[in-house]
């Protein structure tokens, strides 16, 4: 009855206010400026993301922003932009920066040859402090990972790497249009290890067309036998609307409703007796892993690249269509690569979008990460509080969370619906529900 009952369109909560609630004005670059300075002067560490969108083929499932091509020209122009917009930021900062994290994401980052990559990574890293106990990541494609790349990117402090493996199955591969195979995976996996690297993710969804409990099973054994440290279990997000090549498939073939929750909780029960703990939505970590460690210990953050165990004020997104956060701001670049190229090579923040945090979006924020993170979050007497409490009398009924005063926390039943919980607190979503679907579902 609950997955019916809350199966509805609701935000994944990646920022708050979510993208359709930002302001309809284009923050001032100056504005910005000031508050990457603010920032770095609150604490010098900063989070770094790179996004680089370039893909050879088309996974239809997929709705990142991305660039289809197999002219490895755009390589050289790209990359010179990302370091002309990062050259930008550095002469902002007002002390030296330390860089914690560094992620690659797509696209393809090895659609990048290692040369490309390294020429990329040793402009990032000239002039900053690397901290020591930084992490360094990137997304592999299967098919595209090369033991150079591993090689290149280890040297220059990657030590955690992501493999887009999604399923193991052929014909789902096939209809999802992405060409890799087990082996292909496995040798990703045994070339990272023996390259040091102490961290390795699987992104694997559940969802998809034509999938069953069997190849949950399936694709659940090969994680068992290669086991690596990180598993991100993401649920597929149908939205044709925003990405068209969704529709390649028949949406009679989707799982829908209980039967995809099914799925994932086959998933989990097998990733437990594996070892691994659920972790915030969708993640799993074994034990050994600092994504446990920080969860275990109260530290683990949730930014625009997804779970991590360090916290950063800063985060710093270089690239076409990638977004930077410096907790009271968020800004979006550009998303068209060759307008993005014009306008950094211009000397300018290629900025088209962003949100200046009020003081009661800060404090909205704080509560929908905690839940995300903690499963629980606190509270003193806010004005809000009289508007959230009656939103949380329903979910309380229904099993989902236990209300205390000044305190609410998750109860097991409940976490499928964290993202339904978070609405409660979703002053913006409240003031002006959305007239046509712009969220993906909960389930």
């Amino acid at each position: 009855m609950q997955i019916e009952k809350y199966n509805v369109p609701v935000p994944r909560y990646t920022s708050y206010p979510t993208v359709p609630y930002w302001q309809t004005e284009k923050p001032e670059e100056a504005n910005w400026k000031l508050a990457v300075s603010r920032a770095l002067q609150n604490e010098n560490a900063i989070s770094l993301y790179i996004h680089l969108p370039f893909c050879e083929s088309l996974c239809t499932y997929c709705g990142c922003n991305k660039r289809i091509t197999k002219n490895h020209g755009v390589e050289h122009p790209y990359i010179q932009a990302v370091l002309k917009e990062w050259s930008m930021y550095k002469a902002l900062f007002p002390v030296r920066p330390l860089i914690k994290e560094i992620h690659l994401g797509g696209g393809t980052p090895t659609f990048f040859s290692p040369e490309s990559l390294t020429t990329l990574i040793e402009g990032i890293l000239a002039d900053v402090d690397v901290a020591e106990e930084h992490e360094f990541s990137f997304e592999a494609h299967p098919s595209s990972t090369t033991e150079a790349h591993l090689s290149a990117l280890a040297k220059l402090g990657f030590n955690r790497l992501s493999i887009g493996v999604q399923d193991y199955d052929e014909e789902i591969l096939a209809i999802i249009n992405r060409h890799q195979t087990s082996e292909q995976v496995e040798n990703v996996v045994t070339w990272a290890r023996a390259y040091g690297y102490d961290s390795i993710n699987f992104d694997l969804i559940f969802g998809l067309p034509l999938q069953t409990k069997a190849h949950i099973r399936r694709t659940m054994s090969e994680v068992a036998r290669l086991m690596p440290e990180r598993i991100a279990f993401y649920s597929y997000a149908h939205v044709p609307w925003i990405s068209p090549s969704q529709r390649a498939y028949s949406e009679a073939d989707l799982p829908k409703g209980k039967t995809k929750r099914a799925l994932y909780e086959y998933g989990r029960q097998l990733l437990e007796a594996s070892g691994y703990y659920e972790i915030g939505m969708d993640h799993f970590a074994l034990a050994k892993d600092d994504l446990f460690l920080s969860w275990k210990g109260g530290r683990l953050h949730r930014n625009f690249m997804g779970y991590t165990p360090h916290y950063s004020q800063l985060s710093i997104a270089l690239g076409a269509s990638s977004i930077s956060d410096s907790w009271d701001m968020y800004i979006q670049n550009e998303k068209k690569i060759e307008t993005y190229q014009d306008i950094v090579n211009s000397g300018h923040f290629p900025i088209i979008k962003g949100h200046e945090l009020s003081e009661e979006d800060q404090y909205v924020r704080g509560h929908i990460l905690r839940l995300m993170c903690q499963n629980e979050t606190s509270w003193e007497n806010h004005p809000i509080m009289d508007e959230v409490l009656p939103r949380l009398e329903e979910l309380e009924a229904d099993g989902l969370i236990k209300v205390s005063p000044n305190h609410l926390q998750v109860l097991p039943e409940g976490r499928p619906f964290i993202r339904n919980i978070c609405k409660a607190f979703d002053q913006r979503f409240w003031a002006k529900q959305p007239k046509k679907q712009v969220f993906s579902q909960a389930i």
